[in-house]
């Protein structure tokens, strides 16, 4: 577990990042402007594309050699669009999308493999898996959001990945490699940043690596950041009247009038995002290696992400305080080394991460009472009066997650190759969720509160353990010079237990549904003790063929798998199991290479089958409480490609996108307590949240302004529209999300080991909404809409130094 405040104090925050960025700066600049100098003639003396590594299949390869759909983002590529979040990077991956309630709080997904139901706590296991380097990151409900800076690369590995990356990679793999120690030779960088929002408050980031070797065969890599982002969103004031059940209050009318005065300021949602990293490099020998590594981040996100277009540009209306607190840390060991001529690797990782979030959750109230229900809005006090029914939400996880892989693989230079491992992973969730009525336990409507558990309506507290073991294994097998067939299988077992309360006051004091019990604590009872156990396998068939030594085609049959779990009892009875949902992928795909080296042009056309699709929904009577169903099946089917040019020297044109379709293949129906249906997504229906296309284009020109090396580029952006639900009558509600397109601009020049350069995002300030949200479910929440957009014109200047 996390130790809430563990290297949170501002002495330690910028005494270390100062203390790096200090050291760095004053290091030696000659050997950087050699090296600089060097770096400026080879990029000027041709035009061909920069050749990318990539391990998207577990071994060192070039980019345009692996028969998979891969877009790999390069350290060049996130500096020039100054990714530092994940918000920043997933723009660029046209097959990626995401829905999200602010940084930390998101689900990403790939090629439109999404119900739009996930990012629950005791909900499905997330359909995108996550690594950072050899590790994965992938967590229980909402993701990690990385600091970017200091990677070598960002890997998008498209479709079903289960038979390397297992249960998680349902919908594809993203990666996040980082920069390693390096015994050859030292490094060291710093980067600073001031910037900030033209409708919102300002900001900055300093940022400094540096590589020490300490002998020829010890180097220990140390990175450091600290990022503020000012706020853009208005909580704004706001009345609200409210309707109590008759007779209550015959002198107001049987209302009651609350304000949010309490609340209300201006840009009042900033982030601050502060960490660093550790790695050491040990090569014991020739051939083998150690290299330990220590990851940790803390970020605060103050305020809503989420605004309510019905008040205005950037402007929400919340009734309680919001924070979203979000730290952790991540300890990998990474063994590399030889036996024989057949490489051999373990990855060990240990992952701890504490999240504390406070939200508005009034909407809740507000719905009830727009829908006449005045008993979900009428608390009378002691005194006379009522309590605010205006809920508010507070949530704490403690997650962690041991993994470990060993995996051997043979020489890759052979005809016949192979790869296989073993991997063992154990995450946890202590969850706890307090959905309060500040003054509840001590009113006239105490027996309303959950006992044990203060002023909260409904309680939850749940612990929650998923066990994966898995054995894998590709050969891959040169028919031919040029022609080569893949096959790879994965099997597995899941364990996955879930224990502890969840419920209302009712569900406390029922005797027959919860029980005591020594197992938990802070319940008043147990009314969750179950345990799901599973196993299967995914397979994979590959063949591909280099028409020429530049150009290669390739079609995939791959399968994912993603594992079931448990639901929570919701309307005073058990509710069975969700089953696994698994995807069927079908794939033709092309790498080619054009005009000397001055042309790539990378595709597939993909064809998915999603079978058992896992939807988080709300029955009725539930009070808006969520389960798990399988909603049928699902096919996801379109076009990816992207391609880059430099049709002269200086010049780089690059472009990727994503066209696709993904719908329902079976008609989904919610049903009550007595089997009857009381809505449905018809056959036909689209699968939510992913844009039915999605484009990136850049133009960028290199060129030197007397001793000076200048550039200027600009980026588009666009998306198309979105779907924001499955269910007819929710998507009604909400609507869907219109087509948009942004525009970046940058430029800047440099001499030596440093660089200067002024950006804009999203320069003409458009509003596009990326997601539809609601605080609660749509079937009660969905008349109060509100919207994820992308950020408002953010402009900076940035400055950085390179040594070597």
């Amino acid at each position: 577990m996390v130790v809430r405040g563990a290297l949170r104090s501002a002495r330690w925050r910028y005494a270390f990042v100062t203390g790096l960025l200090a050291s760095v700066s004053a290091l030696p600049v000659r050997a950087a402007t050699d090296t600089a100098t060097a770096d400026a003639a080879a990029q000027g003396s041709g035009v061909a594309v920069q050749e990318v590594i990539v391990t998207a299949t577990k071994r060192e390869e070039n980019l345009q050699s692996v028969p998979i759909s891969v877009q790999a983002l390069t350290p060049a590529i996130l500096s020039q669009h100054q990714v530092s979040s994940s918000d920043d990077y997933i723009k660029l991956l046209p097959s990626v999308s995401f829905q999200s309630f602010g940084p930390g709080q998101s689900q990403i997904y790939f090629r439109g493999i999404t119900s739009g139901g996930d990012g629950l706590h005791i909900g499905s296991e997330p359909a995108t898996g996550v690594y950072v380097d050899e590790v994965p990151l992938t967590t229980i409900a909402n993701g990690v959001d990385l600091h970017i800076y200091d990677m070598a690369r960002v890997e998008a590995l498209s479709g079903p990945q289960g038979t390397l990356f297992g249960a998680s990679s349902l919908s594809g793999t993203l990666r996040l490699i980082t920069n390693q120690p390096d015994t050859s030779h030292f490094s060291a960088g710093v980067d600073a940043q001031v910037d900030g929002f033209t409708d919102g408050g300002p900001g900055g980031e300093v940022e400094g690596f540096v590589n020490l070797p300490i002998n020829e065969k010890v180097a220990i890599r140390l990175v450091a950041f600290d990022d503020h982002e000012g706020g853009y969103i208005d909580n704004v004031f706001k009345t609200r009247v409210f309707n109590l059940d008759p007779g209550s209050d015959p002198a107001t009318g049987d209302t009651l009038t609350v304000n949010n005065s309490r609340f209300i300021k201006n840009d009042f949602n900033p982030v601050d995002t502060y960490g660093g990293r550790a790695a050491l490099k040990l090569d014991l020998d020739d051939n083998w290696s150690f290299t330990p590594d220590v990851i940790y981040q803390h970020q605060k996100a103050d305020g809503n992400f989420l605004v309510n277009p019905k008040l205005g540009d950037l402007k929400v209306a919340d009734f309680s305080p919001d924070v979203n607190v979000d730290d952790w840390y991540l300890a990998s060991m990474t063994i590399r080394g030889k036996i024989a001529n057949w490489d051999v690797l373990y990855a060990g990782g240990w992952f701890a991460r504490s999240v504390l979030n406070r939200a508005d959750y009034s909407y809740y109230s507000v719905a009830y009472d727009a829908a006449g229900l005045t008993s979900y809005v009428t608390f009378p006090t002691a005194a006379g009066g009522f309590l605010d029914p205006d809920q508010q939400f507070n949530s704490f996880d403690a997650y962690t997650k041991q993994s470990h892989e060993f995996r051997v693989s043979s020489p890759g230079d052979q005809p016949i190759r192979f790869l296989g491992g073993v991997f063992y992973e154990r995450q946890t969730d202590l969850t706890t969720s307090n959905y309060v009525i500040p003054g509840l336990a001590t009113s006239l409507s105490s027996s309303l509160a959950v006992p044990t558990a203060g002023d909260d309506i409904f309680y939850k507290h749940l612990n929650r353990i998923d066990r994966d073991f898995a054995l894998f294994g590709e050969l891959a097998w040169d028919i031919r010079p040029n022609l080569t067939l893949t096959l790879g299988g994965r099997y597995f077992t899941a364990d996955n237990s879930l224990l502890g309360f969840s419920g209302f006051s009712s569900n406390a004091t029922d005797p027959t549904t919860c029980f005591a019990s020594t197992a938990i604590t802070q319940v008043p009872c147990v009314n969750v003790n179950a345990d799901v156990k599973e196993s299967g396998e995914t397979h994979k068939v590959n063949l591909s063929w280099k028409i020429e030594p530049q150009v290669m085609v390739y079609a995939t049959y791959s399968t994912g798998f993603r594992p079931g779990g448990i639901n929570r009892p919701v309307r005073g009875i058990f509710e069975p199991p969700y089953k696994a949902d698994t995807v069927d992928n079908y794939e033709l795909g092309w790498k080619t290479t054009w005009l000397d080296g001055a042309l790539r042009f990378n595709g597939a056309i993909f064809d998915e089958e999603w079978h058992g699709v896992q939807y988080a929904l709300s029955p009725p009577g539930a009070a808006g409480v969520t389960i798990i169903d399988n909603a049928g099946d699902a096919r996801s089917y379109g076009l990816e490609g992207d391609v880059a040019w430099r049709p002269t020297q200086g010049l780089t044109l690059s472009a990727s996108g994503t066209v696709l379709h993904a719908a329902l293949t079976q008609t989904f129906c919610n049903f009550d307590s007595t089997g009857a249906p009381t809505g449905c997504a018809p056959k036909g229906t689209r699968l939510p949240v992913q844009p039915n296309y999605k484009v990136n284009a850049s133009a960028r020109y290199e060129f030197m302004v007397h001793d000076f090396r200048s550039f200027v580029e600009g980026d588009l952006g666009a998306q198309g529209e979105s779907t924001s639900a499955l269910f007819t009558a929710d998507e009604a509600a909400l609507g869907p999300t219109a087509p948009f397109a942004t525009f970046d601009l940058s430029a800047g020049f440099g001499r030596d080991n440093w660089n200067f350069s002024l950006f804009a995002q999203n320069l003409f300030n458009d509003r596009g909404v990326l997601s539809k949200n609601t605080d609660c479910v749509v079937s009660i929440c969905g008349g109060f809409p509100l919207d994820y957009l992308t950020k408002p014109r953010f402009i900076g200047a940035k400055i950085s130094a390179k040594f070597d």
